[in-house]
């Protein structure tokens, strides 16, 4: 998670670069690999102005972005000296049954069927793009047997809403109301206020669409939620770091 990154800077610079760095070099040294798909993050861009493409500079804001952005470097620098087969993804904010509890679609639906209030840091004003995890594994199939190595693509939809609004519309589709449910908090340190990626390279060369509107997959993870209510609720729904 990148908030929490904050916390033990170290642990994260261990897991998304050191440990990353040594598995690489091991890898590069065996002969049976033949293309190595590196599924990267929006992070590494910092906030956007508008939608960008994948040549777009680097920016990370967060001891978890720079360390990914770090490790993105570092597999170039491979790609470019030995030849190591690996291309990128960077998809937009995934989204869908089984997720995380603690990112805010099942959160928001959670909070939503138990009663608690949900915390918007910064009033959810942040603006994102959400895709449906079919669709980006969709995507991803299609990029791992037919993308070139040394290659990036974005996986997103066209379309951007503020986390406020998404919030807004999962009230609206379970008949909440907004204003007694969403208590504002301060904003999170190193929080980025845009992720929009253009994603009409993949539209393009591989002939790639979305096929899941966000209004569907909403629904889809509230009946996700409902049909294991009970279970979640025992859950913890904060992130836990683990060493």
């Amino acid at each position: 998670m990148v908030a929490e990154s904050w916390e033990e800077p170290t642990h994260w610079y261990k897991t998304n670069l050191l440990s990353q760095v040594a598995f690489h070099d091991q890898l590069r040294k065996r002969s049976f690999l033949k293309k190595y798909i590196h599924i990267s993050t929006p992070e590494v861009y910092g906030s956007t102005n508008g939608w960008i493409k994948e040549n777009h500079n680097f920016n990370p804001t967060t001891p978890y972005s720079v360390s990914r952005a770090a490790c993105d470097n570092h597999l170039i620098s491979f790609y470019k000296a030995y030849k190591f087969p690996v291309f990128f993804t960077r998809a937009a904010n995934v989204y869908g049954p089984g997720q995380q509890l603690y990112r805010i679609v099942p959160r928001t639906i959670l909070s939503v069927r138990t009663g608690k209030p949900l915390l918007l840091h910064g009033g959810g004003y942040s603006k994102r793009s959400f895709i449906h995890i079919n669709d980006v594994v969709k995507a991803t199939l299609e990029l791992l047997f037919n993308a070139d190595i040394g290659t990036c693509w974005h996986i997103s939809s066209k379309e951007a809403i503020k986390i406020r609004n998404l919030v807004k519309k999962v009230c609206e589709i379970t008949n909440v109301s907004f204003k007694n449910f969403v208590t504002d908090v301060g904003e999170r340190l190193g929080k980025n206020q845009n992720y929009l990626l253009d994603s009409s390279n993949i539209r393009k060369i591989h002939n790639w669409e979305d096929c899941i509107t966000l209004d569907q997959g909403i629904r889809e993870a509230i009946d996700w939620v409902d049909e294991n209510i009970d279970q979640l609720k025992s859950l913890p729904w904060d992130y836990i770091n683990k060493v």
